[in-house]
């Protein structure tokens, strides 16, 4: 299947660049190219593409609210969105899975990683640019919750809270199939029990729940 991606960016050379990188991996084909945020929220709705990459700093909406639009709390059928950016800037970072991305990335990560987190993000899967990983999980332990976390409707299993915690240092489904000798279905299954129990929308809502909780803790 082919993943059909959105670019924003309000660099024309930087938008070409991504979109050559992009149609040059297996998979992938850029379905449409928007020069500022309102233009990409609305090719968005109207192309629905499976994922749209938009740059952090864009005219008339940033990608901030642009990614709020279409993937924040208040949108019943959330699109897959990674945010893609020079600025190696907590604040962006954590502002942007706030918003509803599936996933982080600087614009220096390389054609590899960034397949790695389109095809991610389309899996329903995360990816945020290891540089940036470490320093974020610090600043959750750090601030602390923004109030006290929401309790799971019913208790978390042994693995559920196993997969919990891969979730939460960014492994992929396949890699925490891998670690824990289970198969890629069960981890799916065990997955979909953790966004029920903890009213998650997605993995990385389930990683932000483990950091909240101190579940997971860097450099443990």
């Amino acid at each position: 299947m082919t993943v059909g991606v959105l670019v924003a960016d309000d660099q024309e050379i930087v938008r070409t660049g991504l979109t050559m990188i992009l149609n040059a991996q297996p998979g992938i084909e850029v379905v449409g190219e928007a020069g500022d945020g309102r233009r990409a929220v609305d090719l968005a709705r109207r192309l629905r593409p499976d994922v749209c990459l938009f740059d952090i700093r864009m005219p008339l909406l940033d990608g901030i609210e642009a990614t709020r639009a279409l993937a924040g709390p208040d949108v019943p059928d959330p699109m897959a969105v990674v945010v893609i950016t020079t600025f190696d800037l907590d604040e962006y970072v954590y502002a942007a899975l706030r918003a509803g991305a599936r996933g982080f990335l600087l614009k220096d990560a390389g054609p590899t990683l960034l397949a790695q987190a389109v095809h991610a993000a389309a899996e329903g899967d995360a990816l945020i640019a290891p540089a940036v990983t470490t320093r974020l999980l610090t600043a959750f332990v750090e601030a602390g919750p923004a109030g006290p976390p929401r309790q799971p409707v019913d208790p978390l299993t042994d693995r559920e809270e196993q997969v919990l915690a891969a979730v939460a240092r960014g492994r992929t489904n396949n890699e925490i199939a891998g670690d824990l000798y289970i198969t890629l279905s069960t981890v799916k299954t065990h997955i979909a029990s953790l966004m029920a129990k903890l009213g998650a929308r997605n993995r990385v809502e389930i990683a932000m729940w483990a950091y909240e909780t101190r579940r997971v803790v860097p450099g443990r």
